[in-house]
């Protein structure tokens, strides 16, 4: 396991330029994955007990957090995160706040899953960041209402253990739990702001659900399907491509730069389990100057299985949903696109359902993880 950089202290006052020019990050090895926190997969923070200079909701914004040394408000200096009221003790003997004294918020993930790391983004809270933080999860079913997920009977296992953190320094933590969690319970101690926080895992979902649903995508992220690698990230997340819905501009795809060579670029894809595809997708919505020319799509059943052509290599048009319909079902666990020679793609969709294998792989591991 890569050992996780660890920020603490105080950052130095912001004296102007550029506010990241002394940000503190680093590149954690659990980033790959996916942000079950994302706003697009349908992710929330449901409440919190105190939000007096900050919004809670800033905590899931997509993009990273904005300054803006000029604004105030009412409360004071508008922080662009999440930020609580100065917490104080009991009386003039004791003004400082207890050891167990906390602020917390409630995240409900935009689709459970298991939880292999967390960022917790303290950007621009320099002097005004908690001294530590703590995230803990739980399994519910449904929809519970916040007062639901207080209750007694709710059980919280503990991913984060209380941990020192810094300021204005993107704080990542490795999560070695495997279990399926659907809400997380941020912590921090005694009191402050946090700008972002990111939640990377695999989605795990309900077997009965997906049952349920028949043909469904077998390769969307909020069904379980995932990116494994691409030939390029130059301009966008290949992961773009799996994404819920139509993508709503250019780069809410995946593009990649342009070519000058005689090469192609592609993404390798894991399905959500062992499925049957009887129809696909290829979009390249808001791709207008810049679309693939050509793509391909290929299958393959297991790790050392063959890859198979399912489409072959066909013309695509800018700004346009392609659909095509199999001869026949076609049997995989892994899928591939090509584009030729460059540019790229906005969505990818799968049609199909699970093999009896692949229902029976999935029950096991759901049960397992719950």
């Amino acid at each position: 396991m890569t050992a996780i950089p660890t920020f603490t202290g105080d950052a130095h006052p912001y004296s102007g330029g550029d506010p990241y020019a002394d940000y503190r990050t680093a590149d954690f090895p659990f980033t790959h994955y996916v942000n079950l926190a994302g706003r697009q997969l349908g992710a929330g923070v449901v409440a919190a007990n105190d939000e007096f200079f900050a919004q809670r909701e800033n905590l899931l914004v997509a993009g990273r957090a904005e300054f803006d040394p000029e604004h105030f408000g009412h409360k004071g200096k508008i922080m662009d995160g999440w930020e609580t009221r100065r917490r104080r003790g009991a009386s003039a003997e004791h003004p400082w706040p207890t050891d167990e004294d906390h602020d917390w918020a409630l995240v409900r993930l935009g689709a459970p899953g298991v939880v292999r790391g967390i960022v917790v983004d303290t950007a621009h809270f320099r002097g005004n960041y908690p001294q530590a933080v703590s995230v803990e999860g739980t399994s519910a079913a449904g929809s519970p209402a916040p007062d639901e997920l207080l209750g007694a009977d709710v059980k919280w296992t503990t991913l984060v253990p209380r941990t020192p953190v810094g300021g204005h320094a993107a704080n990542g933590f490795a999560v070695s739990l495997e279990q399926r969690f659907t809400h997380l319970r941020v912590n921090q101690h005694p009191d402050g702001g946090i700008a972002r926080l990111r939640v990377y895992g695999e989605v795990v979902p309900d077997p009965l659900w997906l049952a349920a649903l028949g043909t469904f995508d077998v390769v969307a992220l909020e069904n379980g399907g995932r990116v494994e690698d691409a030939s390029n990230l130059f301009y966008s997340p290949a992961t773009n491509t799996i994404q819920p819905g139509r993508s709503r501009k250019m780069d809410d795809g995946w593009e990649t730069r342009r070519r000058r060579d005689r090469g192609h670029d592609w993404i390798r894809y894991r399905l959500v389990t062992q499925s049957q595809i009887r129809a696909l997708e290829i979009d390249t919505a808001y791709l207008k100057g810049n679309s693939a020319g050509w793509a391909s799509v290929s299958v393959k059943d297991g790790e050392d299985g063959e890859w198979t052509e399912i489409l072959p290599r066909t013309r695509l048009q800018p700004d346009t949903n392609h659909r095509f319909v199999l001869g026949s079902p076609a049997v995989g666990t892994h899928a591939r696109v090509d584009i030729f020679p460059d540019g790229g793609i906005s969505r990818l969709r799968l049609f199909g359902s699970p093999t009896e294998a692949g229902a029976a792989s999935l029950s096991a591991r759901y049960r397992e993880l719950s």
